[in-house]
């Protein structure tokens, strides 16, 4: 069975967590996950960044407030932009 390299690793780790894989690519993707440090420590961060903005909403124009409720704030979609674009240039460099 072939082995992950850490770009291969990288291209699917979004389906990984969303349990999008087959068994066998599943099976290879924690292999190397089990070899690899540095692979385990970006899976890590990629958990941390989607639990921390899956918890803030995007603000739609002209969509109604709540004023006073938790997590009214919003990001606008600009500043959500902004937030994957750095993501995807952090994960490319």
């Amino acid at each position: 069975m072939k082995r992950f390299s850490c770009d291969e690793l990288v291209e699917l780790v979004t389906a990984f967590l969303e349990n999008d894989l087959d068994e066998s690519t599943r099976s290879r993707f924690e292999e190397h996950l089990v070899g690899c440090e540095g692979c385990e420590h970006y899976l890590s961060q990629f958990r941390t960044t989607v639990d921390a903005l899956g918890t803030l909403r995007v603000e739609t124009p002209g969509a109604p407030r709540h004023e006073g409720l938790p997590g009214d704030e919003g990001l606008s979609r600009a500043t959500r932009d902004r937030l994957m674009s750095a993501f995807r240039d952090r994960r490319t460099a």
